[in-house]
């Protein structure tokens, strides 16, 4: 019940089932869901407009879960069972359905995964 009035007021959804690590942070949250079985770590930063959303109703692990230190930008979408990787970054209104390894970037709807390394960018 208290997440339903939550809702109203701050067009945030977080499901009471959802894992949030410390110093979780949603920035402009309007438009934000969380789903049941997401696990986030610590130092997290969120933007208005991401779902960590699932791709089954079935009973099991089918949300994100997302590691330390990560940014998702405004509008992404984190879809399914997949594991995001410590000190990585979302896009904007990126579309993320496969894992991220530690470290890099995700742009794109069927987002690429860039990999940052000293003062190089490249394709993974």
């Amino acid at each position: 019940m208290i997440s339903n009035h939550a809702k109203f007021f701050t067009a945030i959804e977080i499901h009471p089932g959802a894992t949030i690590g410390r110093r979780f942070v949603i920035d402009h949250g309007v438009g934000v869901v969380i789903g049941e079985t997401a696990v986030i770590g610590d130092d997290v930063l969120v933007y208005h407009g991401v779902t960590l959303g699932g791709k089954t109703l079935d009973p099991v692990k089918r949300h994100p879960t997302v590691g330390d230190r990560v940014i998702i930008g405004a509008g992404a979408k984190l879809i399914g069972n997949i594991n995001i990787g410590n000190d990585c970054a979302v896009g904007a209104n990126a579309v993320v359905t496969k894992d991220m390894p530690a470290g890099t970037v995700a742009v794109g709807v069927n987002a690429r995964l860039l990999n940052i390394t000293g003062d190089d960018l490249y394709l993974i």
